[in-house]
């Protein structure tokens, strides 16, 4: 990433004029001509020297490091959104953001019942079922929720070979690159977290193939894909995966849409009547 010195400049500069010195701890003054807070007030607030600021703010100053960048966005009492911007300004990569963890908003949880001829699922970045609505549930099943990582659907896909029973045989191996491919790109975000290291550990555990694609190192984040699911009451069914990414990234709304053309629209209606059920993966 290169830094955009004029930008940068520029952002430094309105952002300072937007921040009231009184906002910022320091004394008004009768004498007070600068709209915000001066140069070297900012360069005070953050602790380094006004020269090295100034010069920031006149398009000709190093690259700030990641802490310089910290201290400046807390002394221009800058937002997220903001602090983010100013990191990239700067070539720097934005710090980890804040994630929603487990906790499923009520704004995600009334669009799945606005849905409820169309399973959807919320999953979190790293393949948990956080939620999912009584169709996605006769569709793809219910989840385990008593083991760390049963409701997982990249640990049960490796884990459990009843799980790849219900998908055909000649996918597989796509499925399982997709899957470690986007477990990949969560755990870059993530960057040291202890829930992502704990689980690509056990992964490792379940056998070669797992561990032999991560070592293939493929990053991809899944976003729109097309699957066939050989549900045992309604047959084989073949859907189009649309993924929707939460604002805070780390949780993502999967809706499973009949194909154009296709005949998922009526099976799935079948499915809605004959019930919703727990699903059995064909023996």
């Amino acid at each position: 990433m290169k830094i955009d010195r004029a930008a940068l400049a520029d952002f430094l500069r309105r952002s300072r004029e937007r921040v009231r010195p009184q906002d910022a701890g320091l004394p008004v003054g009768p004498r007070r001509r600068t709209p915000g807070l001066r140069r070297e007030e900012v360069a005070q607030l953050a602790g380094m020297s006004a020269d090295y600021y100034i010069r920031l703010e006149q398009a000709r100053g190093p690259q700030p490091s990641p802490e310089m960048l910290a201290a400046l966005a807390r002394a221009l009492r800058l937002s997220e959104d903001e602090r983010d911007h100013l990191h990239l300004l700067a070539g720097r990569r934005p710090p980890a953001a804040r994630t929603s963890g487990d906790h499923v908003g009520p704004g995600l949880l009334h669009l799945m019942e606005q849905l409820p001829g169309t399973p959807v699922q919320v999953l979190g970045d790293l393949g948990d079922v956080l939620a999912q609505n009584p169709m996605a549930e006769a569709l793809l099943g219910g989840v385990c929720t008593v083991s760390e990582h049963g409701r997982n659907v990249v640990w049960r896909w490796f884990a459990d070979p009843a799980q790849r029973a219900a998908y055909p045989p000649e996918e597989h191996e796509y499925d399982s690159r997709l899957h470690v491919a986007d477990l990949r790109a969560a755990v870059g975000r993530r960057a040291g977290d202890p829930a992502a290291a704990r689980l690509v550990e056990r992964l490792k555990g379940t056998g070669e193939e797992f561990t032999a694609l991560w070592e293939r190192h493929e990053v991809s984040v899944r976003r729109a894909s097309r699957m066939r699911v050989l549900h045992p009451l309604i047959g084989p069914v073949e859907l189009d995966c649309q993924v929707l990414l939460a604002p805070e990234g780390d949780q993502r709304v999967v809706l499973y849409t009949p194909p154009v053309g296709s005949d998922t629209a009526e099976r799935l209606a079948l499915l809605k009547v004959v019930g919703t059920g727990q699903f059995t993966a064909p023996g």
